[in-house]
């Protein structure tokens, strides 16, 4: 290396402390942004402005968090020439890896530099002499206290908690899987929320499917290649792999628990309420901010099947439905059993029997294609919203299916007389006049 061929700091921001603490200048209110200081960004976009005081043809990036308190993981890292505002001039934006790879996570209390990127433009002086460079990242999970500097008087840009595109995983058993809907008609409960989902949030939210038939809570206790069981693993058991590994999941509807207390279970419903406490402290901590709604279980009173027909499992499914309607253990609730079950009878409402696929009388355990639409109706699509957009009253009205909360009264054909709720606005950019982000130094080459 020549003397002419080395890297030289040409912008720095010394690192303050954790935010918000310091005297910032014209800072906006970014508290619906960063709601908490302990958790800090949340699967966040960052966009922050920078101007070098000199350019060159390459240059690194030192990205710190001194001030963190757990470990704090980068990705889509790009630097690009900024245009205006947060536009960027068109193909400047070029990717930054580190040890050449996309994606990094900075240990708490550390600082660390990235590869060498070419520059926009190639540093050429002429184009790139008082300009600003643009370096945008994303911020994976959730950063804990983020390491800054309060007073940049530059406007900076970033998203919303848990912007882009969300998952819903619906978890469960035949109900959800779409047993007795139509053959290549897409009319599973999940298929009929995820059309109304995408006509009113667009591609904003992606509804998944993790439903399998005769899946049970808690059973069976063991499951292996060697010893199957229809129903495949309990939820519990398949619960990292269907849920917890999942990318960007934003919210999880779980219908599940008959079959636990059918012939090929015979669970106690303590038993029950026992595991899905269990699994839904272990998706708060696998999936940090996920929203979780309980949804009760239909009648199989009376069924054609001999497994499910028994007034004492009713009886079960009864107190298993009162704890998930009255506990809060879930955000919200979305009542099933009273779309699906007919008061009187107690049984399923007798258009939702007969079988849509096969034909012939149904098995009165499986809703047909009407009742699947009826349960894709029920879910207010607003509890699907980011939880900084849902009021907490709203969300303590709907964990007992109270007005403002899951829709619980039966429509039919996909119709309902309730006004639907606003579009999801797209994710808003949100300027900021300092670097809400770890601090970042900029080495260039010249």
């Amino acid at each position: 290396m020549s003397e002419y061929d080395q890297w030289v700091t040409c912008w720095t921001a010394s690192a303050q402390g954790p935010y918000p603490i310091g005297n910032p200048s014209a800072q906006p209110d970014l508290s619906g942004t960063f709601p908490a200081q302990e958790i800090g960004a949340q699967n966040q976009g960052f966009r922050l402005i920078i101007r070098p005081d000199v350019w060159g043809a390459r240059a690194r990036f030192r990205f710190s968090n001194v001030f963190g308190t757990c470990p704090l993981t980068l990705d889509g890292v790009y630097v690009g020439l900024q245009l205006s505002g947060s536009a960027l001039v068109p193909e400047s934006n070029r990717p930054v890896s580190f040890a050449g790879e996309k994606k990094v996570t900075i240990a708490p209390g550390e600082a660390l530099w990235s590869d060498a990127v070419a520059t926009p433009l190639g540093g050429d002086l002429q184009t790139t002499a008082g300009r600003k460079m643009a370096v945008s990242f994303h911020v994976a999970g959730t950063s804990g206290p983020m390491t800054w500097h309060a007073k940049a008087l530059t406007s900076s840009y970033l998203t919303r908690p848990n912007a882009g595109t969300r998952a819903v995983v619906c978890l469960g058993d035949s109900i959800v899987d779409g047993t007795g809907s139509t053959l290549n008609g897409d009319d599973r409960w999940p298929d009929v929320m995820s059309r109304r989902v995408h006509a009113m949030f667009g591609q904003t939210i992606s509804v998944v499917n993790a439903g399998i038939g005769g899946n049970q809570v808690i059973g069976p206790k063991d499951y292996s290649a060697a010893r199957p069981f229809a129903g495949g693993p309990s939820a519990l058991s398949r619960l990292e792999r269907d849920v917890l590994s999942l990318s960007n999941v934003g919210a999880v509807i779980w219908l599940e628990g008959g079959n636990d207390f059918s012939d090929n279970g015979r669970a106690q419903v303590a038993a029950v309420i026992a595991g899905m406490r269990d699994g839904v402290g272990r998706m708060r901590s696998g999936i940090p901010g996920v929203r979780i709604i309980g949804a009760t279980v239909g009648s199989a009173l009376g069924s054609s099947n001999p497994s499910f027909a028994h007034p004492d499992q009713d009886k079960k499914r009864q107190a298993l439905n009162a704890f998930i309607r009255t506990s809060d253990l879930f955000d919200a609730v979305v009542d099933f059993d009273l779309v699906i079950t007919d008061p009187q009878s107690g049984r399923m409402r007798a258009e939702f029997v007969p079988d849509s696929t096969c034909g012939g009388s149904g098995d009165g355990l499986h809703p047909n294609r009407l009742g699947y639409q009826a349960m894709g109706a029920a879910v207010d699509l607003d509890l699907l919203r980011p939880k900084d957009q849902v009021s907490a009253q709203r969300l303590r009205n709907a964990r007992h299916g109270l007005k403002g909360g899951t829709e619980t009264r039966p429509m039919h054909s996909g119709s309902s007389s309730r006004r639907l709720p606003a579009a999801l606005p797209r994710p808003r950019t949100i300027s900021a006049t300092a670097s809400q982000a770890p601090r970042a130094a900029l080495h260039t080459r010249r």
